[in-house]
């Protein structure tokens, strides 16, 4: 999940107005296989088939994933020898700004990436998304893991298919814990304890990046996890309200780190790789984040062995008094995988869709270090500890609680991270952070 660090180029209404008069121009033909798609591939009256296909896994922030996609395209073309796949791979934030700006224009390529719920809505709104539902009527149906699917789904209908599965786990060096004799914090007391032992000690207890807003918004939707339950997610779904004490107390705490120099210098204006690489360097003792970065922490061959050997994780602590559970996490399914409407070649593009998530679920653990919304069967491979010791939370999990701007509506989501940047700037009080959520909500777009 990870999010925008780009100055959005158009606002996100306007390109949803397009889109939708874009699809008033398609008329009865735009879910056809005729239907223009500027952006998309071509089929060739020779029988040659060339699909466009854009993700966000870059060589070089992405290696291990970027390589396993070439396998799975190269080996895809290998079977399918009349096929040419031509890739287009951007950074997320770049991607995702892409994704809107080709919308608008009705011009996606024939198969890309797209994550969840709130996020994919719009497409499928403006009939931009294909159906895949036909493909979960095979064999391919019963290998994900129950709900995974369903994340992806709008009015009963299946726009997208998963790949990935993350919970969010604080990551800590094990080398700066024990040069001041800390213990993993099971309590939020502990864990407020072991910020100000390393402050104490001119530490920095947390590699932050903010500039990205979607990573402060981990530790806002964890705090009021733990103060709140559901409270949170109540109030996103309209079953409660933004009022609710524990959304103000959630939001209090966040400033309270923030008084605590608990983050890295400079953190409101740096991205989420900038963030990191504060943790990467040692220069900070924790990080939390998705599972989607445990390449970096166990196999990643570029990263170095005696780094990866200090990282362990602990679940984010519980709150005295609170709700929340010790089990409950903030993840969800990754990006999926969706076939353009008006593609040109869309029966390749399920095709390859169903093909490249079979792969990515045989492969994604072994090769890419990555979770996948398929089935593993974890006694058939051989992984790192870390990468056990999160299958079996995940296995035992009470909740999860997806990703917050994700489950927003679009105009919401960006009230959301604006609002997260503000409360960690202290450019807003508790108070007001929730009561412009509020708003947002009620405007319902």
């Amino acid at each position: 999940m990870k999010r925008k660090t780009l100055a959005m180029i158009l606002s996100w209404t306007l390109i949803l107005a397009v889109i939708l008069s874009g699809c008033n121009n398609a008329g009865s033909g735009a879910g056809k296989d005729s239907g223009s798609n500027a952006g998309g591939g071509d089929s060739g009256g020779d029988g040659k088939v060339t699909l466009k296909f854009m993700h966000l896994w870059p060589a070089g922030s992405s290696a291990q994933q970027n390589k396993l996609v070439n396998d799975i395209i190269q080996q895809y073309q290998t079977d399918n020898p009349n096929v040419t796949i031509k890739q287009e791979v951007l950074e997320n934030e770049q991607y995702k700004n892409k994704l809107k700006i080709l919308s608008a224009s009705n011009e996606l390529p024939d198969v890309g990436v797209t994550w969840a719920a709130g996020f994919l809505e719009p497409y499928v709104k403006g009939n931009l998304f294909a159906p895949l539902d036909d493909l979960l009527k095979g064999d391919l149906g019963e290998k994900f893991i129950a709900g995974t699917t369903e994340a992806y789904a709008v009015d009963g209908k299946t726009y997208a298919l998963p790949i990935e599965l993350n919970i969010s786990p604080i990551y800590y060096n094990k080398a700066i814990f024990e040069k001041y004799n800390l213990q993993t914090p099971a309590t939020y007391d502990e864990f407020l304890n072991v910020v100000k032992t390393l402050t104490d000690n001119g530490e920095v207890p947390i590699a932050l990046g903010n500039k990205d807003r979607w990573t402060g918004s981990l530790w806002y939707m964890y705090l009021a996890n733990r103060v709140g339950g559901d409270a949170l997610e109540k109030a996103i779904n309209g079953s409660g309200k933004f009022d609710d004490p524990a959304l103000t107390q959630a939001a209090a705490e966040v400033q309270k780190l923030v008084d605590m120099n608990a983050f890295n210098k400079g953190f409101n204006g740096l991205s989420n790789d900038e963030g990191k690489s504060e943790f990467m360097n040692e220069k900070a003792a924790m990080y939390l984040m998705g599972t989607w970065e445990l390449p970096n922490f166990t196999t990643n061959p570029d990263i170095p062995q005696d780094f990866k050997d200090k990282v362990g994780f602990f679940k984010f602590p519980t709150i005295d008094g609170g709700k929340g559970d010790i089990n409950s996490w903030v993840g969800g399914p990754g990006v999926g995988l969706f076939a353009a409407q008006n593609s040109k070649v869309k029966d390749e593009a399920q095709k390859f869709i169903q093909y490249f998530v079979e792969k990515w679920g045989e492969s994604s653990v072994t090769e890419a270090g990555v979770i996948p919304a398929t089935k593993v069967d974890t006694a058939a491979v051989q992984l790192p500890q870390l990468y056990i010791d999160l299958l079996n939370e995940l296995n035992q999990a009470s909740s999860l609680t997806l990703f917050a701007d994700v489950q927003m509506k679009p105009a919401a989501a960006q009230a959301h991270l604006d609002m997260i940047q503000a409360l960690f700037g202290k450019a807003v009080t508790p108070e007001d952070f929730v009561k412009n959520h509020q708003a947002a909500i009620d405007k319902g777009n």
